[in-house]
């Protein structure tokens, strides 16, 4: 159903042009299930939790706030887990104990409030918690992290890269599977699935570095986890940008569906993204276009500014 799904998604042209992306989908084992939970959540949050299954891990989101995602990353093997950004701890914790999972890592992509701003709360309930982070500035701290770094779960091998731009600490998480069959990134407010964060307090060179050169090499069948619910307003930006684009129309229609039910519209992958984000389409010749300029890194500038300001028509 998903080979079906992922291949509705992308039009004839874009699977050609495109073909490196997707040989993933010759092998089964890079389409998790996924599990829909309803439960209270849905009454006082905005999107129920879902669970997606890969071989060796599954990652559960937790919906937060009016529009944050925190996530629980779990070992299969060992049911050893981490928590990407606990701004509600207690909701956490409740998550874990149901779960029946050792919680040992806390993956803080960056130090704003909605991110980090539960870090100390959940140290206190969860003693002993290795709290990752590149930020003086991220509460419950205890370990440093750079591009490169290996942090280990379980079995699973979590490999930081630093993505400055929204803030200067940021930190996108992408974690591997000794056998290689399950890979996720955790992107926090760098990548959005068909958009990316603002400029808080870094450049377009950054975001073109973060987004281009960065994640935009990891395996094509990456599952893309971010850091908001912002799915609907980007691809609204996106087909402005690329107007003529089916893969853009048809992952709109995708996820309207799946608002109207409550539903996250995480995650994505590396490949799809390739597809309908505008700020991963930088090089392309129909959103330099619309930029009116050849440079990749002056096109992420208009882009981002002018999506600052964006209203779609309605």
């Amino acid at each position: 159903m998903l080979t079906r799904l992922l291949f509705h998604c992308v039009s004839r042209s874009v699977q050609q042009a495109t073909r490196r992306s997707l040989n993933f989908i010759k092998s089964p084992s890079y389409f998790p299930k996924t599990v829909t939970c309803f439960s209270s959540d849905s009454l006082t949050y905005h999107s129920i939790s879902t669970t997606h299954f890969q071989r060796a891990m599954y990652v559960k989101i937790i919906p937060a706030l009016q529009d944050n995602y925190m996530y629980l990353l779990v070992s299969e093997e060992t049911k050893e887990a981490a928590i990407v950004d606990p701004v509600e701890p207690k909701k956490v914790f409740s998550v874990v104990k149901s779960e029946g999972v050792t919680l040992t890592t806390v993956l803080t992509t960056h130090h704003h409030w909605d991110h980090a701003g539960g870090n100390v709360e959940l140290t206190s309930l969860i003693p002993g918690l290795t709290v990752c982070g590149n930020d003086d500035r991220i509460g419950a701290l205890n370990r440093m992290v750079k591009s490169n770094d290996k942090i280990k779960v379980g079995d699973l091998s979590i490999t930081a890269f630093e993505t400055p731009c929204h803030t200067t600490g940021h930190i996108c998480y992408y974690v591997e599977s000794e056998d290689k069959s399950s890979k996720a990134v955790f992107t926090g407010d760098t990548l959005f699935v068909g958009g990316c964060g603002r400029f808080f307090e870094g450049t377009a060179e950054q975001m073109y570095h973060a987004l281009c050169e960065v994640l935009a090499t990891l395996p094509p069948e990456t599952q893309v986890y971010c850091g908001h619910e912002y799915t609907l307003k980007n691809l609204a930006y996106a087909v402005h940008v690329e107007p003529e684009s089916q893969p853009i129309i048809e992952k709109t229609a995708w996820s309207q569906a799946k608002r109207d039910n409550n539903e996250p519209t995480i995650p994505s992958t590396i490949a799809e993204e390739l597809t309908y984000n505008p700020f991963m389409r930088v090089s392309k010749p129909s959103v330099q276009a619309h930029a009116k300029t050849s440079d990749p890194i002056s096109t992420m500038a208009f882009l981002r500014e002018e999506k600052n300001s964006f209203k779609p028509k309605i």
